[in-house]
């Protein structure tokens, strides 16, 4: 009787023993820069001066502009806003030449 059950057991278990298991984990790390706005083209890039220079960051599909207290600028508000001079900081996800901005914090409420 004991045989039968171990058996029994042993069959059910066999194929979870065996059977494997494939995962891909992907990672996506999102950075900061900061530095004063030196060229800015609606929708497509924004050129940051940072303290190691200029850098050049290209919009991703979706960009959300927000002040430094964190409220949400319409799109009128980022016309008259946004422009040459003013200090900000851009989240991005990607490194190199793949870098995809998603969001710009004004320094300024």
């Amino acid at each position: 009787m004991k045989k039968i059950l171990l058996s029994i057991a042993l069959a059910v278990a066999a194929p979870f023993a065996w059977a494997q298991v494939s995962e891909t984990t992907t990672t996506t790390t999102t950075t900061q820069g900061s530095g004063t706005i030196t060229e800015y083209t609606p929708g497509s890039s924004i050129v940051l001066k940072e303290t190691s220079g200029p850098r050049t960051y290209h919009f991703g599909k979706t960009v959300t502009y927000v002040t430094r207290s964190g409220k949400t600028l319409d799109e009128d508000t980022v016309r008259t806003r946004v422009k040459v001079g003013i200090p900000v900081q851009v989240h991005y996800v990607g490194t190199g030449d793949n870098i995809m901005v998603d969001r710009v914090i004004l320094d300024q409420d």
